[in-house]
């Protein structure tokens, strides 16, 4: 009887390579899905606080992506969906305010009462930001949020989120399915680089 001969190490080893790209492939088109999944729909419910992740402001007025997540957080709060909203975001080089307190003075003047608003003003990062609120949170016991971002940001924070021991949902800012392909055509690098940040943050917390 004849033996079979083994593939050859080069082979073997191309073999191995083409499997791992395969997964690699796989892997990143199960993450672009689930961006667009978290970014075309509402899934608020109710909760014991609404997160909104910190943007950019100018001189304490909010940059119009934060002032959409302010305005989500408002419509959110309107609806009962949580008493507590918090703010997140530190301060950035140049700046004498931070994102959390701007966004705190802008849902002030919505008519959100000051005794409804947690703020978190250290982080720099979506980690940061989360890893902070968790212990804000836990302090008063509270461990179900909803979190207000861009759409396409917010499986990345939902999965940080959750490695942090918070029961999160998510809410995106600008809100409807139908605008979905309007995103996508308008913001292809930023959710192209989403959909890699992605697995990154469920396998390290960052």
């Amino acid at each position: 009887m004849t033996a079979v001969p083994s593939p050859s190490r080069p082979r073997r080893a191309r073999l191995a390579f083409g499997a791992f790209g395969a997964a690699l492939v796989v892997g990143w088109i199960g993450s672009l899905a689930g961006v667009l999944w978290h970014a075309a729909r509402d899934r608020a419910e109710p909760a014991d606080a609404i997160v909104v992740l910190g943007a950019a402001h100018y001189l304490g007025r909010p940059s119009p992506v934060l002032r959409s997540r302010l305005d989500q957080a408002v419509a959110l709060h309107a609806r009962g969906v949580a008493p507590v909203v918090v703010l997140t975001g530190g301060t950035a080089p140049g700046d004498t305010t931070s994102e959390a307190a701007a966004g705190f003075a802008y849902l002030r003047r919505r008519g959100i009462p000051a005794d409804a608003l947690l703020m978190e003003q250290e982080g720099r990062t979506t980690s940061e930001s989360l890893r902070a609120v968790r212990t804000l949170l836990a302090d008063r016991g509270l461990t179900r949020v909803v979190l207000v971002s861009d759409p396409f940001h917010l499986l990345r924070a939902r999965l940080v989120a959750r490695r942090f021991g918070l029961y999160a949902v998510t809410s995106p800012a600008l809100g409807e399915a139908e605008r979905l392909a309007v995103l996508v055509r308008r913001h292809p690098v930023y959710l192209l680089s989403e959909s890699v940040k992605a697995p990154i943050a469920w396998l390290t917390g960052r």
